[in-house]
């Protein structure tokens, strides 16, 4: 399979909103938010449009990876500019068949290019692991509440960048919606069924994990 990563255009905008949409549909919640999130991450201050790219196959879309950027503050309140991918889209079909992967291997190496010390996100640890991503404990980075959860994931770019200091994350404010917009904007899609399944409270009891 020949997998092709190429930068996002406008003309993709549409596509890649479709594929958000499958990709997450009723996979964390009834449901899904993400393909809004998409919609509005393109026109806020903190969206790094250098970084956004998709996956094709035989022409068609069927992966997408967008970023923003974040920050991390230490304990004297030195803050250093950082990057965090997310939404990270691969159509339902073509999961485990590596579309994934080519996104954050391409992308990674822009972001090292850039000077960013590091690539930030909150996900599952299975997924990214294998892509180096540790666990912000290891590496001394926690919410803005002091936790270290389960799935705040540290990929350090410049090694020994979070050495000796104690660290938070601030991710950029484009993640906080109001929910009413969501489903506003979800009128513009086909109906879908929206129901609960299993992914729903594994999704829920990582959230609510923290790393001791």
């Amino acid at each position: 399979m020949n997998i092709s990563i190429r930068p996002e255009t406008p003309a993709d905008h549409p596509a890649v909103e479709v594929l958000t949409r499958e990709t997450f549909w009723n996979l964390y919640r009834p449901g899904c938010d993400e393909h809004y999130l998409v919609h509005v991450m393109r026109s806020h201050a903190d969206f790094l449009p250098a970084l956004a790219f998709v996956a094709e196959v035989e022409g068609q879309i069927v992966g997408s990876i967008l970023y923003t950027r974040s920050w991390v503050v230490n304990e004297l309140g030195e803050k250093v500019e950082t990057a965090t991918f997310g939404p990270l889209c691969v159509h339902p079909a073509w999961q485990r068949r590596g579309v994934g992967t080519a996104l954050i291997e391409h992308t990674k190496a822009l972001v090292e290019q850039q000077g960013y010390p590091s690539i930030l996100i909150l996900g599952d640890p299975h997924n990214y692991v294998r892509h180096g991503f540790r666990t912000g404990k290891d590496l001394g980075v926690g919410s803005l509440d002091g936790k270290f959860p389960l799935g705040l994931l540290v990929l350090e770019l410049r090694p020994g960048f979070f050495a000796g200091h104690r660290w938070k994350l601030h991710t950029s404010t484009v993640y906080e919606f109001d929910p009413a917009l969501v489903d506003a904007y979800d009128a513009r899609f086909p109906a879908r069924e929206k129901k609960h399944q299993p992914s729903q409270e594994l999704f829920s009891m990582l959230v609510r994990s923290v790393v001791e």
